[in-house]
């Protein structure tokens, strides 16, 4: 299970070769392709888990963990007979090409992964993901689940009060107006919502005629885990709406079941904004740790790669955090280079021969960059081929 930890973005015949010192008689790829069959499918799923669960996490207000979730995409080999990720030709691909989806949960204070779900691209549900993670959530602290609007839906509140978890996620303008019964939302807001969830329209039906305001129909082809379709049962839900502008003339919405006297609105505009914090991780998880340069074509071991790799970005994290920068009377504050960081760590643990491994930690210090703060960049969206098994340089 090392290796595949250890793996960089060489092919796979030279990450064998360089794992073991370059030796005559190292295994064949063959060889390697049949002991990693062996491996239990969650084997790498638990190692996440237990290494995350020997590591104190730092908490925000010294209770709460800030844990981000998100989605991200990752192009895997072309392959038209599988249906799960195989997209069809289009604007961004003339041939079609295949596709997994991983929604992730990451702790922003921690730069750690918590937990992932892995879905085929043509199946992908972020409903039903951030209601799995938040289910199987286990590391016995006090969450804060952050997500962008993607991952606004009841059933994701219901299953987070269920579990005692809070959230604070980002809603649509249109889902606030329904929820207020709005048809114009003013420019803040900070407001106490109480809703009954139903599967039925029928007034006579409803157990609390006086609240008919209230009342939300929840269609019988919406997925409510804790109502069957056409059960008359009632389910009734507290949660708070804030509104806040984030630039000029621009207004984000966030729903959250955080108390109002702990966290006020804005705090609730000072986290929602540590989210991005997600986004970086992805940049640093897909081409500085090498998540993107795949060494299968099945679908099962590409899953095990990108478990693997979430455990190296751990790894590199863990260490990375611990290191002191010593500051400077400079102009800037600095701190650590988190690209190279992960590149010394991840040679650090590739180590396997007898001398004295190299001073991580002085490394790591070396490498720094000033924080300037108020820069903003566009979002680039470019549809990236698969990287090609053969033509890899490292």
């Amino acid at each position: 299970m090392r290796f595949p930890i250890s793996m960089g973005s060489g092919t796979t015949e030279h990450e064998i070769l360089k794992y073991f010192d370059y030796d005559i008689n190292v295994l064949s790829n063959s060889a390697f392709y049949q002991q990693r069959k062996k491996l239990l499918p969650d084997a790498f799923t638990h190692l996440l888990f237990q290494f995350n669960s020997h590591f104190p996490f730092e908490k925000y207000k010294g209770k709460y963990q800030l844990a981000a979730c998100d989605g991200s995409e990752f192009n895997i080999a072309r392959d038209p007979d599988d249906p799960d990720t195989f997209h069809p030709p289009s604007g961004k691909s003339t041939k079609g090409f295949n596709m997994i989806h991983t929604i992730s949960l990451y702790d922003i204070l921690n730069k750690r992964y918590l937990d992932c779900v892995i879905q085929p691209g043509r199946k992908k549900n972020e409903f039903r993901a951030i209601c799995e993670l938040t289910d199987r959530y286990s590391y016995g602290c006090t969450p804060i689940f952050i997500a962008d609007r993607g991952f606004s839906s009841y059933n994701f509140y219901a299953h987070a009060m269920e579990k005692g978890i809070f959230f604070l996620v980002r809603a649509k303008d249109i889902n606030v107006k329904r929820l207020l019964d709005l048809t114009e939302l003013p420019d803040c807001l900070d407001e106490d919502v109480d809703i009954i969830l139903t599967r039925t329209q029928s007034k006579k039906n409803r157990k609390h005629p006086e609240l008919n305001e209230q009342y939300r129909y929840i269609s019988s082809e919406v997925t409510f885990d804790y109502i069957e379709p056409k059960s008359t049962v009632e389910y009734p839900l507290h949660f708070r709406i804030v509104r806040f502008e984030v630039a000029e003339n621009v207004y984000e919405n966030i729903i959250t079941n955080l108390p109002a006297d702990e966290f006020p609105s804005d705090e609730i505009k000072y986290l929602y904004n540590l989210r991005w914090s997600i986004e970086i991780s992805f940049r640093d998880l897909k081409h500085t740790i090498g998540t993107v340069y795949f060494h299968s074509k099945k679908v099962e071991y590409i899953e095990q790669e990108i478990w693997a790799r979430l455990i190296l970005f751990n790894f590199c994290a863990i260490i990375t955090t611990h290191v002191v920068i010593e500051q400077k009377d400079t102009k800037y504050i600095y701190q650590i280079n988190f690209a190279m960081a992960m590149k010394i760590c991840h040679h650090f643990i590739r180590v396997r021969k007898a001398e004295p491994p190299p001073d991580v930690e002085a490394l790591i210090g070396s490498y720094l960059l000033p924080i300037r703060s108020g820069r903003a960049y566009a979002r680039q969206h470019k549809f990236r081929l698969p990287a090609s098994f053969t033509y890899r340089v490292s």
